[in-house]
């Protein structure tokens, strides 16, 4: 598995960018700084087409500051390190699940504590990952779901949906909740050959756990969640539910 890892650095001060990257390539030599931006439109354009393992981030900008352009880019995959001289933005840059918020003039030390939490994070991100590109899919199969901390494996028969809510995933199971700081996009492509539907920007729903649907656009989950159908996916969802209930019910039949 790859052990580098690569970054982007957007502070509009390039004093400040220049200080960060000798910083982290003294201590950190298996990270490549990518790229730099002073300005959050550019940023904001790499962010959107490029991957990057880390982002670090000021936060006053002139424009829109850093706490905006994360919210331009909800399904960043990157992890997040704020670097400020402001404290005051701390509260709203937990909503984002960030690596560190680091004031300045910063501390070695606390470089160091920020980053190894994201090389860590990473790390589980891609093992997630490798496990799944790499398993071949049973009806039975298991899903990783990288966590904070580590991957829990389950079935993936048992995920009733998933719910994107403040930066993070929740895995919703009969009987427990499951967070992820992957972001939806990837939990649609792991479970796009089984029987999941996106029925709203928010939520992806196991189809076989689906107990009723109104016609004024909700689906009731077999543990008595409500969630919104699109209205313009209210139709391709019921050709589609239709197809799947028959598809397991085949399966079952077969048994």
């Amino acid at each position: 598995m790859d052990k580098r890892y690569n970054c982007v650095i957007v502070d509009d001060e390039p004093k400040a960018v220049e200080l960060l990257k000798e910083s982290i390539l003294e201590l950190y030599p298996e990270v490549t700084i990518e790229d730099t931006f002073n300005s959050w439109q550019p940023a904001l354009a790499a962010l959107r087409s490029k991957h990057y393992d880390i982002l670090f981030l000021d936060i006053s900008m002139p424009g829109k500051n850093g706490i905006d352009l994360l919210r331009l880019v909800p399904n960043i995959s990157s992890e997040i390190i704020f670097i400020t001289a402001y404290s005051e933005y701390a509260i709203d840059a937990i909503k984002f699940q960030t690596s560190g918020y680091i004031l300045k003039p910063f501390e070695d030390e606390d470089l160091r504590f920020a980053i190894d939490k994201a090389i860590q994070r990473s790390e589980i991100k891609r093992q997630a990952l490798s496990l799944e590109e790499t398993a071949s899919y049973t009806y039975n199969s298991k899903l990783g779901i990288p966590g904070m901390e580590a991957v829990d494996y389950v079935n993936i028969n048992d995920i009733l949906y998933f719910e994107e809510a403040r930066g993070v995933v929740h895995v919703v199971l009969d009987n427990k909740s499951l967070v992820s700081s992957c972001n939806l996009e990837l939990f649609k492509e792991l479970v796009a050959d089984h029987p999941f539907y996106q029925v709203h920007r928010s939520y992806i729903v196991n189809l076989s756990c689906v107990r009723r649907f109104e016609m004024t656009g909700v689906v009731t989950m077999d543990n008595g969640k409500e969630i919104p159908v699109s209205r313009e996916l209210k139709d391709e969802f019921l050709k589609l539910f239709d197809t799947v209930t028959k598809s397991i019910n085949w399966k079952k039949d077969a048994l």
